[in-house]
């Protein structure tokens, strides 16, 4: 295996290959010409990019979560309300 500079692009391709289509990184590194090691460095490196929006996604859950309780709670005090209204 050769070595060589490779652009951010290109070495995003290659983690997206083993992270998100689950290519095995040995058939990735393979068939890129690149060292298994040269992968699981990158994909280190480029998780961290990504972490942050895993923790938008993460937040944007709990989030939801918490709308959706608050929601029927709101509904339960509309429904306590009408009830107590008449």
């Amino acid at each position: 295996m050769g070595t060589g500079n490779f652009t951010d692009d290109f070495k995003r391709d290659a983690v997206a290959q083993i992270t998100e289509r689950g290519y095995p990184a040995k058939e990735v590194s393979e068939r890129l010409g690149v060292s298994t090691h040269s992968l699981y460095a990158w994909k280190r490196k480029f998780a961290k990019a990504v972490s942050g929006d895993t923790e938008k996604d993460a937040e944007i859950r709990r989030l939801k979560r918490e709308l959706a309780r608050v929601s029927e709670e709101r509904d339960i005090l509309k429904k306590a309300t009408a009830y107590f209204a008449r």
